[in-house]
Protein backbone atom coordinates (compact mmCIF):
# COMPACT_ATOMS: atom_id res chain seq x y z
CA UNK A 1 0.00 0.00 0.00
CA UNK A 2 3.17 2.56 1.33
CA UNK A 3 4.54 1.75 -2.20
CA UNK A 4 1.52 2.59 -4.26
CA UNK A 5 0.83 5.74 -2.52
CA UNK A 6 4.56 6.82 -3.18
CA UNK A 7 4.04 5.81 -6.92
CA UNK A 8 1.00 7.72 -6.97
CA UNK A 9 2.33 10.50 -5.47
CA UNK A 10 5.36 10.22 -7.80
CA UNK A 11 2.72 10.57 -10.58
CA UNK A 12 0.48 13.45 -9.16
CA UNK A 13 4.26 15.41 -8.76
CA UNK A 14 5.04 14.72 -12.56
CA UNK A 15 1.26 15.26 -13.80
CA UNK A 16 1.84 18.87 -11.69
CA UNK A 17 4.95 19.44 -13.05
CA UNK A 18 3.57 18.61 -16.90
CA UNK A 19 0.49 21.22 -16.58
CA UNK A 20 3.11 23.53 -15.54
CA UNK A 21 5.33 23.13 -18.11
CA UNK A 22 2.36 22.71 -21.07
CA UNK A 23 1.20 25.96 -19.43
CA UNK A 24 4.67 27.58 -19.70
CA UNK A 25 4.89 26.64 -23.35
CA UNK A 26 1.48 28.06 -24.23
CA UNK A 27 1.81 31.56 -23.05
CA UNK A 28 5.25 31.57 -23.64
CA UNK A 29 4.10 30.71 -27.95
CA UNK A 30 1.43 33.52 -27.16
CA UNK A 31 4.38 36.08 -26.54
CA UNK A 32 6.02 34.58 -29.71
CA UNK A 33 2.97 35.76 -31.64
CA UNK A 34 1.99 31.98 -32.20
CA UNK A 35 -2.27 33.15 -32.39
CA UNK A 36 -4.96 31.45 -33.84
CA UNK A 37 -5.08 34.28 -36.52
CA UNK A 38 -1.84 35.96 -36.44
CA UNK A 39 -3.67 39.13 -38.29
CA UNK A 40 -1.72 42.41 -37.94
CA UNK A 41 -2.19 46.10 -38.49
CA UNK A 42 1.86 46.21 -39.40
CA UNK A 43 4.47 43.44 -40.07
CA UNK A 44 8.04 44.53 -39.01
CA UNK A 45 10.60 42.28 -41.11
CA UNK A 46 13.84 41.43 -39.38
CA UNK A 47 14.90 41.59 -35.92
CA UNK A 48 17.60 43.13 -35.90
CA UNK A 49 18.49 46.45 -33.76
CA UNK A 50 16.85 49.03 -36.08
CA UNK A 51 13.64 46.70 -36.66
CA UNK A 52 13.07 45.73 -33.32
CA UNK A 53 13.41 50.01 -32.15
CA UNK A 54 11.08 50.61 -34.60
CA UNK A 55 8.78 48.27 -33.85
CA UNK A 56 8.85 49.49 -29.82
CA UNK A 57 8.42 52.96 -30.98
CA UNK A 58 5.08 52.24 -33.07
CA UNK A 59 3.70 50.09 -30.31
CA UNK A 60 4.31 52.95 -27.70
CA UNK A 61 2.78 55.15 -29.85
CA UNK A 62 -0.14 53.20 -30.65
CA UNK A 63 -0.25 50.42 -27.99
CA UNK A 64 -3.98 49.52 -29.62
CA UNK A 65 -2.51 48.26 -32.65
CA UNK A 66 -1.60 44.55 -33.59
CA UNK A 67 2.00 44.42 -34.50
CA UNK A 68 4.75 41.57 -34.93
CA UNK A 69 8.10 41.26 -35.99
CA UNK A 70 9.18 38.23 -38.39
CA UNK A 71 12.97 36.63 -37.69
CA UNK A 72 14.85 34.44 -39.69
CA UNK A 73 16.74 33.23 -36.73
CA UNK A 74 16.42 31.31 -33.47
CA UNK A 75 16.76 34.68 -31.81
CA UNK A 76 16.77 38.61 -32.17
CA UNK A 77 20.20 40.27 -33.02
CA UNK A 78 22.18 37.51 -34.20
CA UNK A 79 23.79 39.03 -37.60
CA UNK A 80 25.15 42.86 -37.85
CA UNK A 81 23.40 44.24 -34.34
CA UNK A 82 25.33 41.02 -32.77
CA UNK A 83 28.65 41.82 -34.42
CA UNK A 84 29.08 45.27 -34.19
CA UNK A 85 32.26 46.78 -32.27
CA UNK A 86 29.93 47.97 -29.20
CA UNK A 87 30.54 51.93 -29.73
CA UNK A 88 28.33 54.06 -29.07
CA UNK A 89 29.12 56.83 -31.62
CA UNK A 90 29.12 60.55 -31.01
CA UNK A 91 28.18 61.92 -34.61
CA UNK A 92 32.27 63.32 -35.83
CA UNK A 93 32.61 61.87 -39.20
CA UNK A 94 29.21 61.82 -41.04
CA UNK A 95 28.28 64.62 -43.58
CA UNK A 96 25.91 67.51 -42.08
CA UNK A 97 22.87 67.65 -43.38
CA UNK A 98 22.73 64.17 -43.99
CA UNK A 99 20.57 61.95 -41.89
CA UNK A 100 23.38 59.78 -40.33
CA UNK A 101 24.63 63.32 -38.37
CA UNK A 102 21.47 64.30 -37.50
CA UNK A 103 19.82 61.02 -36.06
CA UNK A 104 23.65 59.84 -34.35
CA UNK A 105 23.46 62.90 -32.89
CA UNK A 106 20.06 62.49 -31.42
CA UNK A 107 20.43 59.16 -30.95
CA UNK A 108 23.95 59.12 -28.79
CA UNK A 109 21.45 61.21 -26.49
CA UNK A 110 18.34 59.22 -26.25
CA UNK A 111 20.97 55.79 -26.57
CA UNK A 112 22.70 57.24 -23.06
CA UNK A 113 19.16 58.15 -21.65
CA UNK A 114 17.69 54.87 -22.27
CA UNK A 115 20.61 52.56 -20.96
CA UNK A 116 20.59 54.54 -17.38
CA UNK A 117 16.56 53.69 -17.01
CA UNK A 118 16.66 50.37 -18.19
CA UNK A 119 19.86 50.21 -16.07
CA UNK A 120 22.08 48.17 -19.19
CA UNK A 121 26.02 48.91 -18.25
CA UNK A 122 27.68 51.46 -20.67
CA UNK A 123 30.85 52.88 -19.92
CA UNK A 124 31.61 56.14 -21.86
CA UNK A 125 35.19 55.73 -22.25
CA UNK A 126 36.06 58.13 -25.30
CA UNK A 127 37.50 58.59 -28.27
CA UNK A 128 40.52 59.44 -29.96
CA UNK A 129 40.88 59.94 -33.12
CA UNK A 130 44.65 60.36 -33.71
CA UNK A 131 47.01 62.36 -36.55
CA UNK A 132 50.01 60.78 -36.94
CA UNK A 133 51.07 62.49 -40.08
CA UNK A 134 50.52 66.45 -41.43
CA UNK A 135 48.65 64.97 -43.98
CA UNK A 136 46.62 63.69 -41.42
CA UNK A 137 46.75 67.02 -39.32
CA UNK A 138 44.92 68.46 -42.44
CA UNK A 139 42.41 66.22 -42.59
CA UNK A 140 41.57 66.47 -38.72
CA UNK A 141 40.71 69.93 -39.65
CA UNK A 142 38.18 68.59 -41.75
CA UNK A 143 36.45 66.42 -39.53
CA UNK A 144 36.29 68.96 -36.56
CA UNK A 145 34.51 71.27 -39.18
CA UNK A 146 31.73 68.04 -39.76
CA UNK A 147 31.97 67.84 -35.50
CA UNK A 148 31.38 71.32 -35.01
CA UNK A 149 28.34 71.23 -37.36
CA UNK A 150 26.96 68.41 -36.83
CA UNK A 151 27.01 69.47 -32.91
CA UNK A 152 28.85 66.61 -31.75
CA UNK A 153 28.58 67.44 -27.62
CA UNK A 154 32.25 68.20 -26.15
CA UNK A 155 34.67 67.64 -28.74
CA UNK A 156 37.79 69.52 -28.82
CA UNK A 157 41.16 69.23 -30.93
CA UNK A 158 44.43 68.23 -28.75
CA UNK A 159 48.48 68.17 -29.42
CA UNK A 160 50.60 65.08 -28.84
CA UNK A 161 51.15 65.74 -25.52
CA UNK A 162 47.46 65.53 -24.71
CA UNK A 163 47.16 62.48 -26.50
CA UNK A 164 49.21 61.08 -23.90
CA UNK A 165 47.60 62.20 -20.83
CA UNK A 166 44.21 60.13 -21.90
CA UNK A 167 45.92 57.32 -24.00
CA UNK A 168 49.63 56.89 -22.39
CA UNK A 169 50.48 54.14 -25.14
CA UNK A 170 49.52 56.14 -27.90
CA UNK A 171 51.62 58.16 -29.94
CA UNK A 172 50.21 60.98 -32.73
CA UNK A 173 50.89 64.70 -33.80
CA UNK A 174 47.32 65.93 -32.88
CA UNK A 175 43.83 64.43 -32.64
CA UNK A 176 40.09 65.03 -31.79
CA UNK A 177 38.77 63.51 -28.22
CA UNK A 178 35.66 63.06 -27.95
CA UNK A 179 34.22 62.17 -24.21
CA UNK A 180 30.78 61.46 -25.54
CA UNK A 181 31.82 58.30 -26.83
CA UNK A 182 31.13 55.45 -25.28
CA UNK A 183 30.62 51.25 -25.44
CA UNK A 184 27.80 48.69 -24.68
CA UNK A 185 27.46 45.65 -25.53
CA UNK A 186 24.21 46.33 -28.66
CA UNK A 187 22.78 43.28 -28.70
CA UNK A 188 21.58 43.27 -25.18
CA UNK A 189 20.34 46.42 -25.76
CA UNK A 190 18.11 45.09 -28.60
CA UNK A 191 16.89 42.20 -27.29
CA UNK A 192 16.06 44.57 -24.03
CA UNK A 193 13.80 46.44 -27.56
CA UNK A 194 12.16 43.29 -27.86
CA UNK A 195 11.00 43.02 -24.25
CA UNK A 196 9.52 46.46 -24.27
CA UNK A 197 7.97 45.64 -27.31
CA UNK A 198 6.08 42.85 -26.07
CA UNK A 199 5.71 44.10 -22.36
CA UNK A 200 3.19 46.89 -24.97
CA UNK A 201 1.47 43.95 -26.68
CA UNK A 202 3.58 43.13 -29.84
CA UNK A 203 4.64 39.64 -30.78
CA UNK A 204 7.76 38.60 -32.28
CA UNK A 205 8.22 35.35 -34.27
CA UNK A 206 11.58 33.74 -34.33
CA UNK A 207 12.55 31.50 -37.00
CA UNK A 208 10.12 32.83 -39.60
CA UNK A 209 12.03 33.97 -42.50
CA UNK A 210 9.65 35.73 -44.69
CA UNK A 211 9.93 34.11 -48.63
CA UNK A 212 7.11 35.18 -49.95
CA UNK A 213 4.48 38.02 -50.15
CA UNK A 214 1.35 37.47 -51.66
CA UNK A 215 -2.21 39.32 -51.76
CA UNK A 216 -4.69 37.93 -49.11
CA UNK A 217 -7.34 36.56 -50.97
CA UNK A 218 -10.58 37.78 -49.54
CA UNK A 219 -9.13 40.12 -46.60
CA UNK A 220 -9.53 43.93 -47.78
CA UNK A 221 -8.67 44.80 -44.14
CA UNK A 222 -5.02 42.33 -44.53
CA UNK A 223 -4.20 42.81 -48.07
CA UNK A 224 -0.31 41.09 -47.38
CA UNK A 225 0.46 37.86 -46.38
CA UNK A 226 3.41 36.75 -45.41
CA UNK A 227 4.95 32.83 -45.61
CA UNK A 228 8.03 31.22 -44.21
CA UNK A 229 8.82 27.51 -44.18
CA UNK A 230 6.39 24.86 -42.99
CA UNK A 231 2.95 26.46 -43.80
CA UNK A 232 4.26 29.39 -41.40
CA UNK A 233 2.03 32.82 -42.33
CA UNK A 234 0.91 35.99 -41.35
CA UNK A 235 -1.11 38.44 -42.62
CA UNK A 236 -1.00 42.55 -42.24
CA UNK A 237 -2.48 45.64 -43.73
CA UNK A 238 1.14 47.39 -43.95
CA UNK A 239 4.91 46.04 -43.65
CA UNK A 240 8.02 47.95 -42.76
CA UNK A 241 10.99 45.65 -43.80
CA UNK A 242 14.48 46.15 -42.18
CA UNK A 243 16.34 43.30 -43.16
CA UNK A 244 20.27 44.04 -43.27
CA UNK A 245 22.40 41.94 -44.71
CA UNK A 246 18.82 40.89 -47.04
CA UNK A 247 17.68 44.17 -47.55
CA UNK A 248 17.58 44.33 -51.03
CA UNK A 249 15.87 40.88 -51.33
CA UNK A 250 12.98 41.38 -49.42
CA UNK A 251 12.49 44.79 -51.74
CA UNK A 252 12.15 42.62 -54.39
CA UNK A 253 9.72 40.00 -52.65
CA UNK A 254 7.77 42.64 -52.37
CA UNK A 255 7.68 43.90 -55.99
CA UNK A 256 10.00 47.21 -55.49
CA UNK A 257 13.40 47.75 -57.02
CA UNK A 258 16.40 45.42 -55.73
CA UNK A 259 18.92 48.38 -56.16
CA UNK A 260 20.27 49.36 -54.24
CA UNK A 261 22.14 46.75 -54.24
CA UNK A 262 23.09 44.53 -50.63
CA UNK A 263 27.25 43.64 -51.31
CA UNK A 264 28.71 42.10 -48.03
CA UNK A 265 32.02 42.83 -46.47
CA UNK A 266 33.75 41.41 -43.68
CA UNK A 267 35.76 42.77 -41.15
CA UNK A 268 38.17 40.82 -39.31
CA UNK A 269 39.33 41.74 -35.50
CA UNK A 270 42.52 40.67 -33.52
CA UNK A 271 42.41 40.64 -30.22
CA UNK A 272 45.22 42.20 -28.06
CA UNK A 273 46.93 40.08 -24.94
CA UNK A 274 44.55 40.24 -21.79
CA UNK A 275 48.31 41.20 -20.22
CA UNK A 276 48.68 43.92 -22.85
CA UNK A 277 45.01 45.60 -22.38
CA UNK A 278 46.02 48.48 -19.48
CA UNK A 279 47.57 49.79 -23.21
CA UNK A 280 44.42 50.98 -24.41
CA UNK A 281 41.83 53.10 -22.31
CA UNK A 282 39.18 53.89 -24.77
CA UNK A 283 38.43 54.13 -28.51
CA UNK A 284 41.47 54.94 -30.59
CA UNK A 285 40.38 55.47 -34.03
CA UNK A 286 42.25 56.86 -37.49
CA UNK A 287 41.86 59.84 -39.57
CA UNK A 288 40.00 58.28 -42.65
CA UNK A 289 41.53 58.39 -45.96
CA UNK A 290 38.80 59.89 -48.30
CA UNK A 291 40.31 58.38 -51.35
CA UNK A 292 39.12 54.66 -49.80
CA UNK A 293 35.88 54.03 -48.89
CA UNK A 294 35.92 52.36 -45.07
CA UNK A 295 37.85 53.67 -42.07
CA UNK A 296 40.77 51.62 -41.36
CA UNK A 297 42.16 50.06 -38.03
CA UNK A 298 41.42 51.06 -34.86
CA UNK A 299 41.54 50.31 -31.18
CA UNK A 300 37.96 49.13 -29.43
CA UNK A 301 37.62 48.17 -25.74
CA UNK A 302 34.63 45.75 -24.70
CA UNK A 303 32.48 45.54 -21.80
CA UNK A 304 33.99 42.41 -21.20
CA UNK A 305 37.41 43.76 -20.73
CA UNK A 306 39.21 42.67 -23.90
CA UNK A 307 40.04 45.23 -26.77
CA UNK A 308 39.42 44.43 -30.20
CA UNK A 309 41.77 45.77 -33.18
CA UNK A 310 41.17 46.27 -36.29
CA UNK A 311 38.71 45.33 -38.41
CA UNK A 312 39.78 45.17 -41.75
CA UNK A 313 37.56 45.18 -44.72
CA UNK A 314 37.33 42.32 -46.92
CA UNK A 315 34.64 41.27 -49.64
CA UNK A 316 32.40 38.15 -48.42
CA UNK A 317 31.60 35.08 -49.84
CA UNK A 318 28.60 34.78 -49.38
CA UNK A 319 25.92 37.57 -47.33
CA UNK A 320 26.32 36.05 -44.18
CA UNK A 321 30.29 35.00 -44.57
CA UNK A 322 31.53 34.97 -41.35
CA UNK A 323 34.92 33.50 -42.24
CA UNK A 324 36.65 32.77 -45.85
CA UNK A 325 35.11 29.04 -45.93
CA UNK A 326 31.57 30.40 -45.84
CA UNK A 327 30.56 30.57 -49.27
CA UNK A 328 26.97 30.87 -51.35
CA UNK A 329 27.70 30.28 -55.30
CA UNK A 330 24.69 31.50 -55.78
CA UNK A 331 25.04 35.01 -53.76
CA UNK A 332 28.86 34.96 -54.58
CA UNK A 333 27.46 35.45 -58.58
CA UNK A 334 24.88 38.09 -57.85
CA UNK A 335 27.58 39.80 -56.34
CA UNK A 336 30.36 39.88 -58.26
CA UNK A 337 28.65 39.73 -61.93
CA UNK A 338 26.50 43.29 -60.06
CA UNK A 339 27.75 46.04 -62.58
CA UNK A 340 28.12 48.35 -59.09
CA UNK A 341 30.87 45.62 -57.60
CA UNK A 342 32.36 45.07 -61.19
CA UNK A 343 32.97 49.15 -61.08
CA UNK A 344 34.05 49.85 -57.46
CA UNK A 345 36.24 46.94 -57.95
CA UNK A 346 37.85 48.64 -60.54
CA UNK A 347 38.30 51.41 -58.73
CA UNK A 348 39.66 49.95 -55.46
CA UNK A 349 41.62 46.50 -56.84
CA UNK A 350 45.22 47.40 -55.16
CA UNK A 351 43.62 48.83 -51.66
CA UNK A 352 40.96 44.96 -51.62
CA UNK A 353 44.08 42.89 -52.58
CA UNK A 354 46.10 44.82 -49.81
CA UNK A 355 42.83 44.12 -47.49
CA UNK A 356 42.60 40.34 -48.23
CA UNK A 357 46.52 40.13 -47.43
CA UNK A 358 46.38 41.71 -44.09
CA UNK A 359 43.21 38.99 -43.43
CA UNK A 360 45.83 36.06 -44.42
CA UNK A 361 49.11 37.79 -43.01
CA UNK A 362 48.52 39.07 -39.69
CA UNK A 363 51.83 41.43 -39.28
CA UNK A 364 50.57 43.04 -41.77
CA UNK A 365 47.22 44.07 -39.93
CA UNK A 366 49.66 45.17 -36.59
CA UNK A 367 51.76 46.78 -38.57
CA UNK A 368 49.13 49.36 -39.11
CA UNK A 369 48.26 49.47 -35.19
CA UNK A 370 51.82 49.91 -34.87
CA UNK A 371 51.27 53.64 -36.08
CA UNK A 372 49.48 54.40 -33.19
CA UNK A 373 50.96 52.13 -30.21
CA UNK A 374 54.51 50.83 -31.18
CA UNK A 375 54.72 48.81 -28.37
CA UNK A 376 52.01 46.51 -29.48
CA UNK A 377 53.99 43.25 -31.24
CA UNK A 378 53.07 40.26 -33.69
CA UNK A 379 52.98 38.28 -30.53
CA UNK A 380 50.74 40.19 -28.52
CA UNK A 381 47.24 39.82 -30.99
CA UNK A 382 45.49 36.37 -31.25
CA UNK A 383 42.73 36.06 -34.48
CA UNK A 384 39.07 37.48 -33.43
CA UNK A 385 35.60 37.80 -33.76
CA UNK A 386 34.28 39.10 -37.35
CA UNK A 387 31.34 40.60 -38.55
CA UNK A 388 29.58 41.78 -42.14
CA UNK A 389 28.60 44.60 -43.03
CA UNK A 390 25.62 45.35 -45.34
CA UNK A 391 26.79 47.71 -47.64
CA UNK A 392 24.68 48.67 -50.54
CA UNK A 393 25.70 49.79 -53.66
CA UNK A 394 24.69 51.48 -56.38
CA UNK A 395 24.70 50.66 -60.46
CA UNK A 396 27.35 53.20 -61.02
CA UNK A 397 29.69 51.55 -58.14
CA UNK A 398 29.29 54.06 -55.44
CA UNK A 399 28.89 53.26 -52.14
CA UNK A 400 25.65 54.57 -50.58
CA UNK A 401 26.94 56.23 -47.36
CA UNK A 402 23.76 57.49 -45.61
CA UNK A 403 20.52 56.16 -44.13
CA UNK A 404 18.15 55.29 -47.17
CA UNK A 405 14.57 55.22 -46.15
CA UNK A 406 11.86 54.28 -48.92
CA UNK A 407 8.20 53.41 -49.75
CA UNK A 408 7.23 50.46 -52.20
CA UNK A 409 6.65 52.05 -55.74
CA UNK A 410 6.48 49.02 -58.02
CA UNK A 411 3.82 47.85 -59.70
CA UNK A 412 3.05 45.09 -57.44
CA UNK A 413 -0.33 46.25 -55.29
CA UNK A 414 1.58 44.78 -52.40
CA UNK A 415 4.41 47.33 -52.87
CA UNK A 416 2.91 50.82 -51.79
CA UNK A 417 2.13 48.36 -48.54
CA UNK A 418 5.24 48.40 -47.45
CA UNK A 419 8.12 50.85 -46.13
CA UNK A 420 11.74 49.77 -47.25
CA UNK A 421 14.78 50.73 -44.47
CA UNK A 422 17.28 49.90 -47.20
CA UNK A 423 20.66 51.11 -45.73
CA UNK A 424 21.55 51.68 -41.77
CA UNK A 425 25.33 50.49 -41.69
CA UNK A 426 27.12 52.30 -38.73
CA UNK A 427 26.40 54.35 -37.08
CA UNK A 428 22.92 52.44 -37.16
CA UNK A 429 23.05 51.02 -33.56
CA UNK A 430 23.87 54.40 -31.96
CA UNK A 431 20.94 55.72 -33.86
CA UNK A 432 18.56 53.12 -33.50
CA UNK A 433 15.99 55.23 -31.30
CA UNK A 434 16.53 58.08 -33.41
CA UNK A 435 15.76 56.12 -36.26
CA UNK A 436 12.60 54.66 -35.07
CA UNK A 437 11.36 57.76 -34.22
CA UNK A 438 12.14 58.64 -38.27
CA UNK A 439 10.45 55.86 -38.92
CA UNK A 440 7.48 56.04 -36.95
CA UNK A 441 6.96 59.64 -38.23
CA UNK A 442 6.48 58.28 -41.97
CA UNK A 443 4.57 55.33 -41.27
CA UNK A 444 2.21 57.67 -38.87
CA UNK A 445 2.47 60.16 -42.37
CA UNK A 446 1.98 57.60 -45.13
CA UNK A 447 -0.18 55.11 -43.90
CA UNK A 448 -3.37 54.70 -42.05
CA UNK A 449 -2.61 52.84 -38.70
CA UNK A 450 -5.68 54.03 -36.73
Amino acid sequence: MSLLLRNSSVITRFENALIKDTARRFFASRSLGHDRDNKYDLVVVGGGIVGVASAREIMIRHPKLRVAILEKEKSLAVHQSGHNSGVIHAGIYYKPGSLKAKLCVEGLRRSYKYLEEKKIPYKKVGKLIVATNELEVKRLKDLEERGKANEVPGMQVIDGDQIQEIEPYCIGLKAIWSPETGIVDWAQVCRSYGKDFTNSGGDIHLNFEAQKFVETVGDADHPVTILGNDDQRVSTKYVLTCGGLQADLLAKLTGCSPTPKIVPFRGEYLLLNPEKAHMVKGNIYPVPDPRFPFLGVHFTPRMDGSIWLGPNAVFALRREGYKWTDINLKELFESVTYPGFLRLSARFILPGLQEAAKSLITPLQVADLRKYIPDIMDYDVMPGPSGVRAQALSPEGELVDDFVFDQGSGESPIAKQVLHCRNAPSPGATSSLAIARNIADRIDKDFRLE
